[in-house]
């Protein structure tokens, strides 16, 4: 189920296809990287914001990780760029050994400030978006391929407009 659109991603029904970025998905082998990344780290500082519908999910999908490779989440919501320095501070004195951010807009506007912060704590972090690698500094980041995203989409839209019916698309992951 896709957010509750679809009963079956294979023949999804109704008048509805597209594209799942898996982003829960991509939370829980985010943690993952990161472990393998960091070997012996135990905890990890998330920065989540949490007024956003999908930062839950990934928080959920991040504790389900979390259990089986024996890490301790420091989840702290973030609503501003101004909130960042508290949630440092705060992992900091948790003992945070890395950092994650979920997937949310807000951390790529402050991207910057993020790897930053980051760098001055001394906290290996992966990220969602390789901007925080190429344009902030950051150590790492896992994400979806958004032009093959944004072609598979096209070909979809294609198909549909020569008559292809939606609910025959599956939904891609």
């Amino acid at each position: 189920v896709v957010s509750g659109f679809v009963a079956n991603l294979a023949h999804p029904g109704g008048n509805i296809t597209g594209m799942s970025l898996m982003v829960s998905e991509l939370a829980a082998k985010r943690l993952h990287l990161l472990t393998e990344a960091v070997p012996g780290i135990s905890r990890v500082l998330v920065l989540a914001y949490l007024d956003d519908p999908i930062a839950p999910l990934q928080v959920k999908a991040l504790k389900d990780a979390a259990r089986s490779l024996s890490v301790t989440l420091q989840i702290h919501g973030v609503r501003t760029g101004d909130d960042l320095p508290a949630a440092f501070d705060a992992g900091a004195k948790e003992r945070a050994e890395g950092l994650l951010t979920t997937a949310e807009s807000m951390f790529v506007v402050h991207r910057a400030r993020v790897t930053e912060l980051a760098a001055r704590h001394r906290l290996p972090a992966m990220y969602c978006y390789s901007t925080h690698v190429v344009d902030a500094g950051g150590l790492m980041a896992y994400e979806v391929n958004f032009p093959n995203l944004l072609r598979r989409a096209a070909s979809y839209v294609d198909r549909i407009l020569k008559g292809a019916k939606p609910s025959d698309l599956p939904v891609q992951q």
